[in-house]
């Protein structure tokens, strides 16, 4: 397929990927960019499109794979505790005297060493930035019983912080 095809199959289908983007996204802006980034991926990867097959159920595909891929990105980017269920383990930039901070985060570290191994490390590994499933996978545990494990050592670091009154 020449270069001046592909463009054409882009073009002509531009109204329904703005659709199919808008029907993902829910919003107008991000549906615009979830179109931008489609045609990019779509443009740097047509040498991956086979002659013969269905340009539309591909490219559709390559945006709700992109959505997807998206979403995944963000939700890992935000925390999963709630702001009120978070605790800080480093000092704030702001603070003029650490001495109150190193001691709370002391504590902390206590209070983390105190629990089980087996909820403690996946947990950390998790809190340092690893994925799920990047902890299962060196662990070598099931995908569901480190997301437990870490679900329960949240659980136990809330009620014994909480019981020893630290604050974020």
């Amino acid at each position: 397929m020449s270069a001046k095809e592909f463009y054409r199959y882009i073009d002509d289908l531009n109204s329904p990927l703005q659709s199919f983007a808008l029907s993902l996204t829910k919003d107008f802006e991000d549906a615009k960019d979830l179109v931008q980034e489609t045609v990019y991926k779509a443009l740097k990867n047509k040498d991956k499109f086979r002659i013969g097959t269905n340009f539309k159920a591909w490219i559709m595909t390559l945006m709700r794979n992109t959505f997807i891929n998206n979403y995944r990105k963000k939700k890992r980017s935000q925390t999963d505790l709630a702001p009120s269920d978070s605790y800080v383990f480093t000092t704030s930039a702001t603070d003029n005297n650490a001495g109150e901070s190193n001691l709370a985060n002391q504590e902390l570290m206590k209070i983390l060493d105190s629990i089980d191994e087996k909820l403690r490390q996946p947990f950390w590994m998790y809190y340092i930035g690893m994925s799920y499933q990047e902890i299962a996978d060196q662990l070598e545990t099931p995908l569901g019983t480190i997301k437990s494990r870490i679900f329960f050592a949240r659980k136990e670091l809330q009620s014994k912080i909480t019981a020893v009154g630290i604050r974020s």
